[in-house]
């Protein structure tokens, strides 16, 4: 089953709507995962894969990303790729139809909560056992899902986290570059401005020892 929705902005990792519960079997808490989700959502960019699959403990993480935004859910291993992805498709789908024009004029997280009254409905429908049944049904465009490969989130969040310490050092090295130049520039100044005013000093000298001697 599908215990955890969101949908976010892949641009900055702004949450824009979500729906949640708890593991009915288990009563275990879901802020370790949506801690998690906030995690993913923050190392997304632009070159992420546009599907995904991420193993966390008992459960899989499967996202999709459309348009600028992702869309994530958390389900039991158990719980059908093929349907996950199906139902990503379907929420992908409504969410752009409703908010598509509106995702990038929001600053405020869960601007859409009211999506989740779509997002339960899709839910049902896809839990429902006859959804189960017509799985061969499903676009053909959902048949690639298979191949998808499972990652372990630790290792995606720890790459992450390392490609963001590259980051840092790569933009620290920058910003010396441009400091170092900034500094070669002014004493390249500083010599010309020095070899100048001795040429001056030494043309003064002259019409002095010139002067002196004519007169």
């Amino acid at each position: 089953m599908v215990l955890m929705t969101v949908v976010a902005r892949v641009a900055d990792g702004l949450p824009l709507a979500a729906s949640m519960q708890e593991d009915e079997q288990t009563g275990r808490n879901l802020l370790e995962y949506q801690n998690q989700a906030k995690q993913l959502f923050r190392r997304m960019n632009d070159n992420s894969p546009v599907k995904g699959s991420l193993d966390t403990g008992p459960y899989l993480f499967h996202y999709l990303i459309e348009r600028g935004v992702c869309y994530l859910i958390l389900a039991d291993k158990s719980f059908s790729k093929r349907l996950a992805f199906a139902y990503l498709e379907d929420i992908q789908n409504e969410f752009s139809a409703q908010y598509g024009l509106r995702v990038d004029t929001v600053s405020r997280p869960y601007s859409f909560i009211e999506f989740d009254t779509y997002i339960q409905k899709a839910k049902r429908s896809y839990m429902d056992s006859r959804a189960r049944r017509n799985l061969n049904q499903l676009n053909t465009e959902l048949q690639d899902v298979q191949r998808i490969m499972v990652q372990n989130i630790d290792d995606v969040l720890q790459r992450g986290e390392g490609r963001s310490a590259v980051d840092d050092k790569a933009s620290t090295l920058a910003t010396m570059s441009a400091k170092y130049k900034k500094d070669a520039h002014h004493l390249n100044l500083r010599s010309t401005y020095m070899k100048i005013a001795a040429i001056v000093v030494i043309i003064v000298i002259l019409l002095i020892f010139l002067r002196y001697w004519i007169f």
